[in-house]
């Protein structure tokens, strides 16, 4: 006598432990991502920083300013200078000769060492 199988589909159980493991995944995916997000927007502060900051420096040494001067027109030495974005909103300060540019309160080396904020 044959026996057939008529059960079709999966049991409660064995949903739930899907959706367990799913959840377990999530629960380690997650901050991860979120480690990532932060670390690429402090990057993209840092290097903007940076790069305003070589500017200033070509600018200075250019014009022949001093310490406490500031640069006439940065567009001239950084490339779509009027249009650089940043990654979250915030004040940028591009600040005199001789002082590092800064955003939100913070020079690169601040965003380098403390990523809060982000």
């Amino acid at each position: 006598m044959k026996r057939t199988n008529k059960r079709k589909g999966f049991t409660l159980v064995e949903i739930m432990i899907v959706v367990l493991i799913i959840g377990i995944l999530l629960a380690i995916a997650v901050p991860n991502f979120i480690t990532a997000r932060r670390n690429s927007r402090a990057s993209t502060i840092i290097a903007n920083l940076e790069q305003v900051d070589a500017g200033k420096e070509q600018c200075a040494m250019d014009e022949g300013l001093t310490v406490g001067d500031t640069c006439g027109n940065m567009g001239n030495y950084i490339k779509d200078y009027a249009t650089m974005t940043w990654p979250v909103t915030g004040v940028f300060a591009e600040n005199v000769i001789g002082t590092a540019p800064t955003f939100r309160g913070k020079t690169a080396d601040d965003w380098r060492t403390d990523k809060s904020g982000l």
